[in-house]
Formats: C-alpha cells, structure tokens, sequence
C-alpha cells in the first residue's frame, strides 16, 4: 500500500504540470506512455514467442510517428490516412517473406502488430490532441475514469454481492458498476456543465457521461481479459503498486476513443 501511494504521487507531480504546460512537453510525455505501452503489450505477447528485433524497433518508430502525427492540431480527427496504413501493413506483412519462416515470424504475428501500433498510436495521439483542443475535456474524461474507478472499487467493496465478470475480473460486482457508473456521471457531468459549456442539453450530458463511464470499465475490463489469456497479473512492474503502464490508462484509452467517437454523432 505504501508502495502504491507513493507512486500515485509521483505520478500526479509529473503528469499534472506536464498537462497545464500542453504543447510539446505534453506531446513528448504522452508519446513516451504510448511507447511504454507498446513494449508492454508486445512484451505480454511475447511470454508465447518473441518477435524479431528489428519489427519490434520498426512497431516502436510506427508509433512514435502516429502519436506524435499533427499533434498541435485541435480538431477531432484521425490523423492517418490510406497512404499510412499502407505503410503500417506492409511493413509487418513483407517482413514475413523476408525472414521466411514462421517459427519465427508469421500472419499472427504480423496481424497482432498491425493492430497493436494502430491502437495505440491512435489512442494516445488522440489523448494529445483532446489536451490541444482544450484542457477541460481531457480533465472532463480523467474524471470520467477516475472517480468511476474509484466509486467503483468502494462500492463493490462495501455492498458488493453480484460478481460482473468473473472469469476476467473476479473482483468486480454489479454492484461497483452501477455505484461507479453513478457518481462518475454525477462528477463528470457538473464539470463539463460548469467548466465546459453550461448551455449544452443536460439530458445530452448526462447521456454522453453514462456511456463513456460504462465504456471506460468495459476497456478495463478488455484489459484484463487481455493479461488473463496471458496468465499475467499486470503489464508490468514500471510502477510499484500499479503495474503498467496500459494497467493505469486502460479505462482513459477507451474513453477518449469513444468520445470522439460520441463527438461525430452529437
């Protein structure tokens, strides 16, 4: 416990500056998150069979080139276009034929890469861009996955009965959901009412705010089955008392994604 409190606040000391700051420190921060999180899930993979060193030194260069893709732009789009998934796919495809042999190297191999850069260079260029955009949506969706997660555990702790997962999680109770679901669309919205835009329809908010609530425990809970299948308790050790990197930010990934997602819509 005291391990884990400690690394909490190291990590709000860091990350808390680094997000007023924004720009390129922001930028730099994140895209070395998002490399963390790519050595962490291709290292998870790899307990099965490692992959060759210079596709994994290419995955790392793939991402760090979409995290970091328009970063100062303020508007919600994709930043990669036909041309760079083409790029992505060849460059884990072609290999195949070069190296010649699928102990070593084959299609699922290829095809678990080609998804891991895209996830995650997407997910955490979008997370920059949402700080460009403006400050109070991205503390708009750390409140979302924070007290959701928090009220969550509290819940489930205290009056939880009903098991929601239990061959991915058998912590989480129904319980703990519909306890975190509660408060973090109760936090969330008065934020973005208050700091965001007062004369948007509340019904709206409150609808936007459940949905990304239900959508960050459900990228938790991906997460999870992810380490499950690899018989892994975390994604790493980088942080004593948490785990990973991908095992703080699983719930804010699915989020920003499905924000911006919900933006298109709305």
């Amino acid at each position: 416990m005291k391990n884990r409190i400690i690394s909490a606040i190291v990590m709000i000391a860091v990350f808390v500056p680094l997000l007023i700051i924004g720009e390129t420190p922001f930028t730099i921060f994140m895209t070395i998150l998002g490399v963390l999180g790519l050595y962490e899930i291709m290292h998870i993979r790899e307990t099965k069979k490692p992959f060759p060193l210079f596709v994994k030194i290419l995955a790392y260069l793939i991402v760090i080139f979409i995290a970091t893709s328009n970063y100062k732009s303020v508007e919600f789009i994709y930043n990669v276009d036909y041309r760079t998934m083409t790029f992505i796919m060849f460059s884990f495809l072609i290999p195949m034929v070069y190296i010649n042999d699928t102990e070593k190297y084959n299609i699922n191999d290829a095809l678990f890469l080609i998804s891991s850069v895209l996830f995650i260079g997407l997910s955490f260029n979008l997370l920059i861009i949402t700080r460009n955009a403006n400050i109070n949506y991205i503390v708009y969706l750390l409140l979302i996955t924070t007290i959701t997660d928090t009220f969550a555990y509290f819940t489930g702790l205290l009056i939880g009965k009903h098991k929601l997962c239990p061959k991915i999680s058998p912590k989480k109770t129904v319980e703990g959901l519909l306890g975190g679901t509660f408060m973090g669309t109760f936090v969330a919205s008065t934020f973005y009412i208050t700091a965001i835009d007062s004369t948007y329809p509340l019904i709206i908010i409150l609808i936007m705010t459940v949905f990304l609530s239900l959508i960050g425990q459900i990228g938790d809970l991906v997460f999870s089955m992810i380490k499950r299948y690899y018989s892994r308790k975390d994604f790493s050790t980088l942080i004593p008392g948490h785990g990973g990197i991908l095992d703080r930010l699983d719930s804010i990934i699915f989020v920003a994604l499905a924000f911006v997602f919900l933006l298109g819509i709305i």
